[in-house]
């Protein structure tokens, strides 16, 4: 049995949110042209999704992206995203059928860097990876990883690796 305090345990259904360390992820380069690809159609609005995949050996592969339709309130697109909680439940289903975990979220910060805002923090939820991708005239930039310490004081930076490293 895993040890309940361990990141990522589920307790009756919950994850236990503890970082004793930030968890790295694999993205691969399709997932990451479709993040880009998704910020820049949806520019000047911030776009948003949700990450599907795995977590193994201390690393998260990213399988699948849940691409959402931004729900914030027209007027501050350009500044906020919200997935709203049913798309939440709907991706946690396809997760669960499809021998996955929902692992995260994404969002674009148009003409803005690739780093969490006051926002981000105020809603993001410990445990989760949060990637940000910048996109400046329409056109992708840079994109980050990120997960919210415990204590929701702020980010600690998460390493994106394209290639599953071989043993």
């Amino acid at each position: 049995m895993r040890n309940p305090v361990e990141p990522g345990h589920r307790i009756e259904g919950q994850r236990v949110a503890t970082i004793q360390q930030c968890v790295p992820v694999i993205l691969g380069e399709r997932a990451r042209e479709a993040i880009a690809h998704h910020g820049a159609t949806t520019y000047p609005e911030e776009c948003c999704g949700i990450l599907l995949g795995r977590e193994t050996d201390g690393v998260r592969s990213i399988e699948r992206l849940m691409p959402i339709d931004n729900q914030w309130d027209s007027v501050d697109r350009g500044e906020r995203f919200l997935i709203g909680p049913r798309d939440i439940l709907n991706a946690e289903r396809e997760a669960r059928s499809a021998g996955l975990d929902v692992l995260g979220f994404y969002h674009s910060h148009p003409d803005s860097p690739e780093r969490p805002s006051e926002f981000d923090r105020e809603h993001a939820w410990p445990w989760y990876t949060y990637l940000i991708i910048s996109i400046e005239n329409g056109e992708a930039g840079p994109l980050n990883g990120w997960q919210l310490r415990d204590d929701r004081s702020g980010y600690e930076p998460v390493g994106i690796n394209d290639l599953i490293p071989q043993p």
